[in-house]
């Protein structure tokens, strides 16, 4: 057996397995603060201690033997994230996330001092990215940056507490922005413009080896063998396309968790830096894969129905029996926005409302928000995008009909809801754990889930210009949201 153990935003998420089938799910909440304007951070300590807990929960109901038969721990996490330890491996400040936006003046410099900064790393500077935020801390906590001995991604610390070494892989490391894409390595030129020294970067491993053994103290406390096998994972965008087989051309997927994805998986590495279309290493040898990367998924809809004080499931019960005639419009950005506009200044709003506006109008004002991410997404893409088979749609968001008939309509795109789709990137670390301990092979990674549930798209021209007039809504407030 093996378990899959990722990092979220909102959670960290554990999946007990047997080569690759679940048996057995552990969540823990967590909690994201936001100290100044931009900011986005979490205590990795809170993500240990729910790490722990999550792992203890799964084993708790096993007999001795079935612990002692998982053989390994698959890594996945939220990426982008700055986790900074001192010389003594003691965590320096709250880890700075992928929706924290403080970087942005120094994204602007890092384009100055590398014009093609975009084809090197991906993508252009964005200020979720790890290497801005270093360049920010230089700038503006010149104290902590100086004491920087290691800076690790939100999953590999997480591999550091179970077995004390440092390792990440390709696709986690493709999102610092201190990645070459195409030759897969650190850049020493990306590190130099980001007061990065590459000596703090960790060994970069492919997302199937094993970083480490679980150190002693934790397998005595969970009862687990001494022998089990720390594996590498994955950055949460990766993994959760090993769960659905998006490793090969032709397939992808599309997430829903706190952001939101687009994704197209491939053998070759192929930038598009100008639509902010990300074009990052996968976590397995010789692939690649395009993504448009929202901030904003189901979190505007969670954010929504915790303003509103309804359970999320009853308002979205509510907004489908809505007319559409009377739903006002509503930005999503509630942190800024990465693709396609990469600005981290926008933010969220509604526009039309009506006296006679209820909670559910304005719950499916967001929804279709939402999906209007996607019709933008698809867009950026171009050709690329054009006719591709059924997607599988991962996340919390996916458990929604509305969202995503929302956005297969705006998006053009037939999706599909597959077995498990709440805990994909759990079930892709647990999945790369078996094929490191050679339960699953290669092949078995290709293999595309059964789909629950079908969503095709449906013409709808008063659709087609609602989405006309949220983006020409965009751009009359873009302007109103830039510093000054």
């Amino acid at each position: 057996m093996e378990i899959g153990l990722d990092l979220g935003t909102s959670s960290v998420i554990g999946l007990l397995c047997e080569a690759g089938v679940p048996r057995a799910e552990a969540r823990r909440a967590l909690t994201t603060t936001s100290p100044m304007p931009y900011a986005s951070e979490q205590d990795p300590e809170d993500w240990w201690r729910a790490a722990r807990e999550v792992l203890a929960e799964l084993v708790a109901g096993l007999p001795e033997g079935e612990r002692r038969s998982i053989t390994a721990i698959g890594l996945s996490g939220q990426m982008h994230g700055a986790v900074l330890l001192d010389a003594s491996d003691a965590v320096l400040r709250p880890a700075m996330l992928w929706n924290d936006g403080r970087a942005h003046a120094e994204c602007s410099a890092l384009r100055e001092a590398l014009p093609g900064i975009g084809t090197l790393a991906g993508v252009p500077p964005l200020p979720g990215f790890t290497a801005p935020k270093l360049l920010w801390l230089a700038r503006h906590e010149p104290q902590v940056h100086a004491r920087i001995a290691h800076a690790l991604l939100p999953k590999d610390y997480l591999g550091y507490r179970l077995h004390g070494g440092y390792a990440t892989d390709p696709s986690d490391a493709a999102g610092t922005l201190w990645f070459d894409q195409a030759q897969r390595c650190w850049s020493g030129e990306l590190c130099a413009i980001s007061a990065t020294d590459p000596a703090w970067l960790p060994p970069v491993l492919d997302g199937t080896q094993e970083a480490g053994r679980i150190l002693p103290e934790l397998a005595a406390e969970l009862g687990l063998s001494p022998k089990v096998r720390i594996v590498t994972g994955g950055g949460d965008a990766a993994t959760g396309a090993v769960a659905v087989g998006a490793v090969e051309d032709g397939t992808g997927l599309i997430s829903l968790g706190t952001s939101a994805q687009f994704l197209q998986a491939g053998t070759g590495y192929r930038p598009n830096p100008g639509a902010f279309v990300h074009a990052f290493a996968h976590t397995l040898p010789d692939r690649w894969y395009q993504m448009a990367a929202m901030l904003n998924g189901a979190r505007p809809m969670a954010w929504f129905a915790g303003v509103a004080g309804v359970e999320i499931g009853a308002l979205l019960q509510e907004a489908a029996a809505v007319p559409e005639a009377r739903v006002p419009l509503f930005l999503p950005y509630l942190t800024g926005e990465r693709s396609p506009h990469g600005d981290p200044h926008i933010r969220g709003g509604f526009f039309g409302l009506e006296d006679s506006t209820s909670r559910a109008a304005m719950m499916r004002a967001v929804v279709e928000a939402v999906a209007f991410c996607f019709a933008d997404a698809v867009e950026s893409f171009g050709a690329a995008a054009q006719g591709p088979a059924a997607l599988p749609a991962l996340g919390g968001g996916a458990q929604s009909d509305l969202l995503l008939q929302s956005v297969a309509d705006a998006s053009g795109l037939t999706l599909f809801r597959p077995e498990g789709a709440t805990s994909g990137p759990s079930l892709g670390a647990a999945k790369l754990a078996a094929l490191a301990t050679g339960a699953l092979s290669r092949g078995d990674l290709a293999q595309r889930p059964d789909a629950r549930e079908v969503f095709s798209p449906r013409a709808q021209a008063s659709l087609q210009d609602r989405l006309e007039r949220w983006r020409a809504l965009y751009r009359a407030l873009k302007p109103l949201a830039q510093p000054g």
